[in-house]
């Protein structure tokens, strides 16, 4: 799946994905910033329960909770 950062943050390959109650729910794959949408974007293995457009989670970016949500790809429309 993929992820859209809502905060100022890039996720990174190997950072735990949680959801609002903390626990561990997928692991990035890859991360980059996206010079067309502004924002952190990325693609992770996300448990099946939460791998759904818009399912709000977070990126654990040096032992903080920064928030994204999942998208669908592509990552851009043109």
């Amino acid at each position: 799946m993929g992820l859209v950062m809502d905060e100022r943050g890039i996720p990174r390959q190997g950072y735990e994905i949680t959801n609002r109650e903390g626990e561990v729910v997928g692991r990035v794959t890859s991360g980059t910033m996206s010079p067309s949408l502004g924002h952190g974007i990325g693609m992770a293995y996300i448990e099946a329960s939460y791998a759904r457009a818009d399912t709000a989670l977070q990126v654990q970016i040096r032992h903080k909770s920064v928030a994204c949500h999942v998208v669908r790809f592509p990552f851009y429309k043109s």
